[in-house]
């Protein structure tokens, strides 16, 4: 393979490249090389291998919840590894800066870092693929994770409340990994021929799927929904998931409809210029 400051450089062709190649990236990674090539060729438009479509709850005791009543029971890498990791920056700490013992006391803090994020993409990819496989369309929380684990310790003039265990809720936050989650099955979907919608997160988890009651008292346990209107029980997560397929079902019928329609038919759209619908999908 030649490159413009390396020149020729010998690889081994894990996957075979298909049309024209557009661009070569070298990255050195954990002490090991490698090789990303980003080419260019036409496809045809993918049909969906499956009919079916779910709902998806995110958290941190259930990974991801589906409405159909399955999950995927959270990996937590970097807990898996945080002990190991600690212990090892520690004695890193202690060595002389850019000394041998140094140095090699670094490589190894990388390379805890690198089995961290293997372990934890090789989860969300094998999570992906055989959601994207087994559902035409895909509904998920539209979740803000830079928000969900902003600091809480505030300021000198105004300091945070709980900052220990807002810390903790952070760092269990960004172990799940969401925001990848999504962008893999985003691209996975679209390579099947299938869809994924993201809806506002408001009010899936206490909102009842029988009655449509809204009370945060129907909420029982972190775990347990009991809705207060009407008696309905059912996993807190499982609730969610269901509420988070409706109103994905909502949003895409709105989405084709919006699209199908003419000009002249007198669609209403709000000052921001999304298209109003109200729908109740059972």
């Amino acid at each position: 393979m030649p490159t413009s400051l390396l020149g020729w450089l010998r690889y081994r062709n894990s996957h075979r490249v298909l049309g024209t190649v557009k661009n070569v990236t070298v990255s050195l990674s954990d002490g090991k090389w490698f090789v990303s090539i980003q080419t260019e060729r036409e496809v045809a438009q993918p049909l969906p291998q499956s009919t079916t479509a779910v709902g998806i709850d995110m958290g941190i005791a259930r990974f991801a919840t589906l409405s159909d009543g399955t999950f995927h029971a959270p990996l937590n890498s970097f807990k898996q590894h945080e002990m190991a990791l600690r212990c090892a920056q520690q004695a890193m700490s202690r060595k002389m800066k850019f000394s041998s013992n140094w140095k090699r006391a670094k490589a190894r803090v990388q390379r805890i870092h690198a089995r961290i994020g293997n372990a934890r993409r090789d989860y969300l990819h094998k999570a992906t693929t055989a959601i994207s496989k087994n559902h035409a369309l895909v509904c998920i929380e539209d979740l803000q994770v830079r928000n969900m684990s902003r600091s809480a310790a505030g300021t000198t003039e105004q300091p945070g409340k709980q900052v220990r265990a807002k810390s903790g809720l952070n760092k269990a936050i960004l172990d799940q990994g969401w925001f990848e989650f999504r962008r893999q099955l985003d691209y996975k979907l679209a390579w099947n021929g299938g869809y994924l919608i993201a809806v506002p997160p408001r009010n899936t988890s206490r909102t009842c799927p029988c009655c449509g009651h809204v009370s945060a008292d129907s909420r029982l346990t972190q775990a347990r929904f009991r809705c207060v209107g009407c008696g309905f029980e059912e996993n807190a997560d499982v609730v969610g998931a269901i509420n988070v397929l409706r109103a994905g079902h909502a949003r895409f019928a709105c989405e084709v409809s919006d699209a199908v329609r003419s000009p002249a038919a007198g669609t209403h759209r709000s000052g921001s210029g999304a298209a109003q619908c109200r729908a109740w999908v059972p």
